[in-house]
């Protein structure tokens, strides 16, 4: 599978390989929690293997997710929404959670931007 490279400020990318997985501009919420703590959700990422469909009975109600893992070392990172039950969820459906404590901020380490940097 071909790796895609990001180019730009704010490029989240795996901690274990630096494997590049979205860019700053694709973030629809930081007020996530995964298993790891703090999350985010994303609307376009890159460079990610789906796993099978769960149901999981999540905070917000029951939704079919798949885990999600980097295609360079297969490390879990998140996961993304198939479906919600909820109306009111209906907007996560084909987006993803990446776990804040699993990726990191790429150009952070080449910049520092004290208003910017915080990634959540």
């Amino acid at each position: 599978m071909h790796q895609t490279f990001l180019d730009g400020r704010g490029i989240f990318a795996c901690r274990n390989c630096h494997t590049h997985f979205a860019l700053r501009g694709s973030i629809e919420s930081r007020q996530y929690t995964g298993q790891f703590g703090r999350a985010i959700l994303f609307t376009d990422i890159v460079n990610v293997r789906a796993g099978d469909e769960n149901k999981r009975q999540m905070t917000t109600g029951v939704h079919i997710v798949r885990d999600i893992a980097c295609m360079r070392c297969n490390k879990y990172v998140g996961w993304t929404y198939v479906k919600a039950y909820e109306p009111e969820q209906k907007f996560k459906e084909g987006k993803f959670i990446l776990e804040r404590e699993l990726i990191y901020d790429v150009t952070r380490e080449y910049t520092r931007d004290p208003v910017h940097d915080w990634v959540g």
